[in-house]
């Protein structure tokens, strides 16, 4: 039975999919410990992102003919030039995710508002003006929607508290959720460092989990936001668990697959936001 809070989707899709990438590269672990800078053989697993994950990642996306949003550290935007240039020559979405994927301190507001500033200004060097933005290990704060409104992005995909779109009207320009979840995220299930080990799953194990939040969140009629990140899901065996989980979804004739701004604006197409400044 749909849920009655569901959403219906341009021509009449059910559920709407967005396949996100966390292109956090080197920054993952340099923002998680500055130490690790002088830690290369840690840091080499953000630069497998880089060098291998992002071109196998969009060569699955081209086959398979489905865009994806990738969300892109300053740093990493600066330093990975021509992945950035590939991702948008692929058709692809380039959000804001920080700069050093700042772990934030809601106590520090303006530290906060500069490493926000300073992301922002390099993308936007690169040619690139992103209207969304994730923030680093979803770590928010009271501030950050404001600063989202206040620098003009139009949608935010960090919260967890519903599976549909919803508005933010705490600010002038209200601001888009598009909701997020640690189950929909590959981390949990593929990242390991020997200072927090963690169990590293199987495919059947992870597709069996996002499956069965696919199928829920289907018969709601809600939207499945995918996270993934490209020195994980860059993985040989996990490419092979992107191209089949690709391949289950589109046998649901029902199914949108979107970038995250055709997602804000479908949803904001199907709400009475008269009154309300969005532009």
């Amino acid at each position: 039975m749909q849920d009655p809070t569901s959403v219906t989707w341009p021509d009449g899709k059910r559920v709407a999919v967005m396949l996100t990438f966390d292109f956090d590269a080197d920054t993952l672990w340099l923002s998680r410990d500055p130490e690790n800078a002088m830690r290369p053989g840690t840091v080499s697993q953000g630069q497998y992102g880089a060098k291998v994950g992002v071109p196998k990642i969009l060569e699955t996306l081209k086959d398979a003919g489905v865009p994806a949003t990738f969300f892109v550290p300053g740093w990493t935007a600066e330093t990975y030039p021509d992945q950035i240039e590939a991702i948008l020559k692929g058709g692809n979405e380039i959000g804001h995710h920080g700069y050093l994927h700042e772990w934030i301190d809601p106590r520090e507001p303006e530290k906060e508002e500069k490493a926000f500033v300073k992301g922002l200004e390099s993308l936007r060097a690169k040619g690139i003006e992103p209207t969304g933005f994730r923030s680093p290990a979803w770590e928010t704060s009271p501030n950050m929607i404001s600063l989202l409104s206040k620098y003009g992005l139009r949608y935010d995909s960090s919260f967890m508290d519903t599976v549909n779109p919803y508005l933010h009207t705490t600010t002038d320009k209200p601001v888009v959720e598009l909701p997020v979840h640690w189950s929909l995220d590959d981390a949990p299930f593929t990242m390991f460092s020997t200072r927090t080990p963690r169990t590293i799953v199987t495919n059947s194990h992870l597709k069996e989990v996002w499956q069965d939040e696919f199928e829920e969140i289907r018969q709601w009629g809600g939207l499945f936001n995918l996270t993934m990140h490209p020195q994980f899901t860059g993985r040989p065996s996990r490419i092979k668990l992107l191209r089949e989980m690709i391949e289950w979804l589109q046998q649901f004739s029902d199914v949108w697959f979107a970038r995250g701004n055709e997602v804000c604006d479908a949803w904001l197409a199907t709400q009475d936001t008269a009154g309300i400044a969005t532009e």
